[in-house]
C-alpha cells in the first residue's frame, strides 16, 4: 500500500510536472496535494514497516515529538490543500470569465505559501502542547503513531487542560478550512442548479466530482477518529480507523483523479511514451 501510494502520487506530481497543458491553477494545486499526501504517509508508515521487520516497537521521546510535528505539518496541509482546491472549483464554476485573473500565477503560489506558514503553526502548537506532559518509564503507546490524544491517555499528569487544548486546537484548524469547503460547494451547488441544460449540469458536477469524493473520504475518517477517541475505550478501533486516513486515503487519491480525469489519463499516457 505504501509503495502504491507513493508511485500514485508521484506520477501525478511528474504528468502535471512535464505536460504544459496542466499547467493550470487545478493541476498546480493536485501536484502540490500529491507531495503531500507521500510526506504525510512518510511519517508513520515506514517506522511502522521498520517495526513489523525487526520486531521492535521503540521510540525515542524526541523522535516521537519529531513524528508527531511532520505528521501534524503535512496532516493541516492536506487539509488547506483541500480547500484551496474547493475555493479554485468555486471561482471555476461560479465566476468562469473572471477565473483565469483571479486564479492568477501569484495568488496561487501565495495561498500554498499561506497553506505551508499555517500548517507550520498547527504542527509547532501540537508539538509544544505534548512537551508539556510529563509521562512514565517504559510507557507503551496503544497506536502505531505518536498521536496526541493517544499520548494524553497515558500521561502521568492530569491533562483535562490539554484535552481542551487540543480540541480548541483541532476546532480553530480542521473547522475553518471545512467550513469554507462547505460555503464553496454551498455555491457551486446553487450556481449548478441554475444551469438550464442537463448536460452543463453534468460536465460541471464532473469537474468537482473527484475533489469532493477525496474531501469526504479524508474529512470522514480523520473526524471520526478525532470526534471519538475521548469516548472510545477501544485502541484497536482507533487503530484501524487511523490507517483509513493515513494511510488508505493517500493510496487512492491518484486512483480517484486519474479514473475521473480524462486530462491527467492523456498527460500519464504521454508521460509514459516519453519515458518508454
Amino acid at each position: 500500500m505504501y509503495m502504491v501510494t507513493m508511485l500514485g502520487n508521484l506520477v501525478i506530481f511528474l504528468a502535471v510536472f512535464s505536460d504544459s497543458h496542466l499547467h493550470t491553477p487545478m493541476y498546480f494545486f493536485l501536484s502540490i496535494l500529491s507531495m503531500a499526501d507521500i510526506s504525510f504517509t512518510s511519517t508513520t508508515v515506514p517506522k511502522m514497516i521498520l517495526d513489523i521487520r525487526t520486531h521492535s516497537r521503540v521510540i525515542s521521546y524526541v523522535g516521537c515529538l519529531t513524528q508527531l510535528s511532520f505528521f501534524y505539518f503535512f496532516g493541516c496541509l492536506d487539509c488547506l490543500l483541500l480547500t484551496v482546491m474547493a475555493y479554485d472549483r468555486f471561482v471555476a464554476i461560479c465566476y468562469p470569465l473572471h477565473y483565469l485573473v483571479i486564479m492568477n500565477p501569484h495568488l496561487c503560489s501565495l495561498l500554498v505559501l499561506v497553506s505551508f506558514l499555517i500548517s507550520l503553526l498547527d504542527s509547532q502548537l501540537h508539538c509544544l502542547m505534548v512537551s508539556q506532559l510529563t509521562f512514565c518509564t517504559n510507557v507503551e503507546i496503544p497506536h502505531f503513531f505518536c498521536d496526541p490524544p493517544q499520548l494524553l491517555k497515558i500521561a502521568c499528569d492530569d491533562t483535562p487542560t490539554n484535552k481542551i487544548l487540543l480540541y480548541f486546537i483541532g476546532a480553530i484548524f480542521g473547522g475553518i478550512p471545512v467550513s469554507g469547503i462547505l460555503f464553496s460547494y454551498i455555491r457551486i451547488v446553487s450556481t449548478i442548479l441554475r444551469v438550464p441544460s442537463i448536460g452543463g449540469k453534468y460536465k460541471a458536477f464532473s469537474t468537482c466530482g473527484s475533489h469532493l469524493s477525496v474531501v469526504c473520504l479524508f474529512y470522514g475518517t480523520a473526524l471520526g477518529v478525532y470526534l471519538s477517541s475521548p469516548v472510545s475505550h477501544s485502541p484497536r478501533r482507533d487503530v484501524v480507523a487511523s490507517v483509513m486516513y493515513t494511510v488508505v486515503t493517500p493510496m487512492l487519491n491518484p486512483f480517484i483523479y486519474c479514473l475521473r480525469n480524462r486530462d491527467i489519463k492523456k498527460a500519464m499516457q504521454r508521460l509514459l511514451n516519453r519515458t518508454v
